[in-house]
Order: structure tokens, then C-alpha cells, then sequence
């Protein structure tokens, strides 16, 4: 079953998404990420440690990949994305 990860994104990183540049997400894999769940990918804004202030602006995408092998950090995945 497909499921809706809502996760932030800082605005550098979500512009890439945005405009199609960047095609991957590397997150920490603690929500049992599956090939066809949605990341709703919500725009924040913020510096150092201290991000939790939310634009607007958010986009859908869809996982189509997940790698978790030796060139990740333990407990972490590259998840491939595609806009919906």
C-alpha cells in the first residue's frame, strides 16, 4: 500500500527539486520508505541548527528507488525521486 511521508526540506535543497535538479533525497530510514510512497516535500527556511520556518510552497514526489548499501551511513537510505 502507497504511502504519504509529509518531510521539510530546506530551500536550497527543494529549489533543485523543484526545477528538476536534484533527483534524490538522502534521509535517515526510519519510516520503512517503500518504491511507490509519496514524500510530500514541504519548503523551510533557516540557518545553523534552527530550521522551522515553513514557506508555503511544497511539491509531491514519488519514490522509484532506494538504495541502502555500503556508501551509506548507518541507518540512512538514498531515496531516487521523480516529480508527480
Amino acid at each position: 500500500m502507497r504511502e504519504t511521508h509529509e518531510l521539510k526540506i530546506i530551500s536550497v535543497y527543494f529549489g533543485a527539486v523543484k526545477d528538476g535538479r536534484k533527483t534524490f533525497e538522502v534521509r535517515k530510514n526510519d519510516r520503512d520508505y517503500k518504491v511507490g510512497d509519496i514524500l510530500l516535500l514541504e519548503e523551510i527556511f533557516g540557518t545553523g541548527d534552527v530550521y522551522n520556518s515553513k514557506t508555503r510552497d511544497s511539491i509531491e514526489v514519488v519514490i522509484t528507488y532506494i538504495y541502502s548499501g555500503e556508501l551509506c551511513k548507518e541507518g540512512y537510505v538514498i531515496l531516487g525521486i521523480k516529480k508527480v
